[in-house]
C-alpha cells in the first residue's frame, strides 16, 4: 500500500520554531512530527510514502536529508512530490497520481501536522468492506471543500467516526494541547513504561534518557523534556515542551511554553502564556516572559510583560 502525506510549505503557524527547522521534523513528544504518522502507516503495511511538499518553501533539502536517515529503519520508500504553488488538497493528489495509481491498491491521504491514535488498521478494513471509491475518518466537522463533496454526491464516499483523540498541532497552543492528549493516550497503552515516574513527577511526563534532571525540581503535568536537556535545582515546569539541548537554570518557573533547541533560561525566570523560544535563545536571570514569540539566536535581557514578537 501507499500513502500521501500533505506536508505543505513554510509552517508559518508554528513560527519561530519553523524558522530554523521544517515543520515535519519539529519534534512532537520527542519524535519528529512526520515520523509519528509514517511509523503508524508502516505498521499496517504501507511500503511507499509520498510527501507532497511545496517547492517554494525553504529547507526542502533539509527535510529530504533528515528523512533519508530513517528510511532503512522504517523499511518504507519515501518519495517527494513537489508543487510550485499552493494547490489545496486536490492539487497534490493530482501531482502524485503517477505513484498513487501505479496499481489498484487503496492508498491513504493525510495531513502532516495531525496527531491522533492513527487507527489505520480498522480504517482500511472499513474501506474494503463497502467497496466504494473513498472513505474519510473524521470528527463531526470538516473544512475540506474540494474533493469530498463531489465524492459524496456521487455516493462514492463513506465516513468512519474517528475514535480517541485528534489534534492539529500546527500552531503553538494546539501543539501543547496535543501534547497533553498524546501523553494521556500513551499512559493507556503498553508504551506507558516510557513515561517518567517519581516523587518529582506530577501527571504524565516524558523525559529523554539523556536529559539531566535535578531531583529537587517538579515536572508536570503534561511535560516533555528532549535529549541532552538540563534542568537545575528547584525548577517548576508544567504543560510545556523543552526541545533538544536546552537548559533551565535553578528556581525558574515555566508554564505553557515551548523552549526551542539549545536555549538557555536563566535563574529565577518566570515564563508563561504560550511563550515560544526559537532555536538558540538566551533569557537572562530574574525576568518575566509573558506570551513572547522569540526569534532564533536572540538574547532577552528585560522582562516581556505583554505578548509580543521579539525580533
Amino acid at each position: 500500500m501507499k500513502a500521501l502525506i500533505l506536508v505543505g510549505g513554510f509552517g508559518t503557524r508554528l513560527r519561530p520554531l519553523t524558522l530554523t527547522h521544517p515543520k515535519p521534523i519539529v519534534e512532537f513528544c520527542n519524535k519528529p512530527m512526520l515520523l509519528h504518522q509514517i511509523e503508524a502507516l508502516v505498521k499496517v503495511g504501507v511500503t511507499e510514502v509520498i510527501l507532497a511538499v511545496s517547492k517554494c518553501a525553504d529547507r526542502s533539502d533539509t527535510l529530504e536529508s533528515e528523512l533519508s536517515k530513517h528510511q532503512k529503519r522504517l523499511r518504507a520508500r519515501i518519495v517527494f512530490s513537489y508543487e510550485t504553488e499552493a494547490m489545496g488538497t486536490a492539487g497534490p493528489i493530482a501531482l502524485a497520481r503517477q505513484w498513487l495509481l501505479a496499481d489498484e491498491s487503496p492508498f491513504f491521504v493525510l495531513n502532516s501536522d495531525v496527531v491522533c491514535e492513527f487507527p489505520f488498521d480498522s480504517f482500511i478494513k472499513f474501506h474494503k468492506s463497502h467497496g466504494r471509491e473513498g472513505s474519510i475518518m473524521m470528527r463531526p466537522t470538516s473544512i475540506e471543500k474540494e474533493i469530498f463533496p463531489l465524492m459524496a454526491k456521487a455516493q462514492q464516499l463513506y465516513c468512519l467516526a474517528l475514535p480517541g483523540f485528534w489534534m492539529d498541532v500546527g500552531q503553538p497552543n494546539d501543539f501543547l494541547v496535543g501534547t497533553n492528549l498524546y501523553l494521556k493516550h500513551l499512559s493507556q497503552t503498553p508504551d506507558k513504561v516510557i513515561l517518567a515516574c517519581g516523587s518529582h513527577i506530577q501527571g504524565h511526563v516524558l523525559i529523554d534518557p539523556s536529559a539531566t534532571i535535578s531531583p529537587s525540581c517538579v515536572l508536570g503535568p503534561s511535560v516533555v523534556v528532549g535529549p541532552d536537556c538540563v534542568i537545575e535545582d528547584g525548577v517548576r515546569i508544567r504543560n510545556s515542551t523543552l526541545l533538544q539541548g536546552s537548559i533551565v537554570r535553578a528556581h525558574s518557573w515555566i508554564s505553557n511554553c515551548i523552549i526551542g533547541w539549545r536555549c538557555i533560561v536563566g535563574q529565577w525566570v518566570r515564563m508563561e502564556n504560550v511563550s515560544v523560544l526559537g532555536e538558540d535563545v538566551m533569557v537572562s536571570d530574574e525576568l518575566f516572559v509573558n506570551g513572547a514569540r522569540v526569534l532564533p539566536h536572540k538574547s532577552i535581557s528585560e522582562s516581556v510583560f505583554e505578548p509580543q514578537i521579539i525580533m
